[in-house]
């Protein structure tokens, strides 16, 4: 079973041993794992990223087995993961943060909250950083508990479990709003050792993503609106060289005809590729064009034009800067 089959029994044994109300930590946050459980968000719309604070925490103990919360810098262990989604969705996560299924995150026993860990699928070699911002699996040898979102890009959400080796990275960030993870996974597609991630992981999520020239003409007066992966600006499209914005590969997701469903399509690939929505004119009227990239080599293009594939967006193609600039 998993952890969104179990986590509920696991509760109320947890209730039964304080006298079934929620108790509160010496930092004054409610403790998810102890009586009543953790609080739902009630806002509108998906909980907003991040926040929360870093925590150790004190050893405690769920369902007889006994967990010591430590900094662990040299964590590197192979075991086995499983996911949780909708039944813990929008709820408040260990370290105060909310948790959102379609987020790349995580939660572990003891490591430190909020953090990265590198998780490689065992039985087909995927990668993934995730943060890590909650308590679990408390389910026999499970050493990882992943977001529903994490196991679908790992290949093995429909399985339910797999084969992982979980490596640490460091601390994440508290309120990274989404550029920071999805940095650390380009650095992760680039090559990065492990050890030099994080410094380098700063210095690529305060770049912008760069536009590129929309495939029908758009008039020289009329500005292009890019909604990149950190916040919506305002360039005129203009054809650029390759190498001017550092890579030579686009995925053209998809075209929408509303600027909600293409954000909606950009928001679930923004914490693993870079990612932008380009408003142009198409016959009069505007349309909204949703790409990855740019992506400097050719594998991982392939990589990507496979993610968007695989998550329901069959027409999605490889665009090269040349032929981008062909449509102009």
């Amino acid at each position: 079973m998993r952890r969104a089959m179990i986590l509920p029994l696991v509760l109320v044994i947890a209730g039964l041993a304080v006298s079934g109300c929620a108790k509160k930590t010496k930092h004054g946050a409610l403790d998810p794992f102890a009586g009543t459980g953790s609080p739902y968000y009630t806002g509108v719309g998906d909980p907003p990223k991040g926040g929360g604070r870093y925590l150790v925490g004190e050893p405690y103990k769920v369902a007889g087995h006994r967990f010591r919360p430590r900094e662990q810098p040299n964590y590197d262990v192979t075991g086995t993961a499983s996911w949780y989604g909708e039944a813990f969705n929008h709820r408040m996560t260990s370290n105060g943060e909310w948790f959102n299924m379609n987020d790349l995150t995580a939660a572990h026993p003891t490591l430190p909250l909020p953090s990265y860990v590198k998780v490689t699928n065992l039985d087909n070699g995927r990668e993934l950083i995730v943060r890590v911002n909650d308590r679990g699996p408390f389910v026999g040898p499970r050493i990882i508990d992943m977001s529903k979102r994490s196991a679908e890009l790992l290949g093995y959400k429909e399985k339910g479990k797999t084969r992982v080796r979980v490596q640490y990275i460091g601390a994440a960030p508290l309120n990274d709003q989404g550029n920071h993870l999805a940095a650390m996974n380009r650095e992760l597609q680039q090559g990065t050792p492990l050890m030099a991630m994080i410094a380098a992981a700063n210095r690529d999520a305060t770049t912008m993503v760069a536009s590129a020239a929309p495939d029908a003409p758009v008039p020289a007066a009329q500005p292009e609106l890019v909604l990149a992966a950190a916040q919506p600006v305002l360039q005129t499209a203009v054809p650029q060289a390759a190498g001017a914005i550092g890579g030579s590969y686009y995925i053209q997701v998809g075209t929408f005809g509303d600027a909600g469903n293409a954000e909606a399509v950009r928001a679930s690939f923004a914490n693993v590729w870079p990612i932008q929505v380009v408003v142009a004119s198409a016959s009069g009227s505007e349309v909204y064009r949703v790409r990855i990239g740019p992506i400097a080599g050719e594998t991982d293009a392939m990589t990507a034009l496979q993610d968007a594939v695989g998550h329901g967006h069959p027409d999605a193609h490889v665009m090269t800067i040349p032929a981008m600039q062909a449509a102009l």
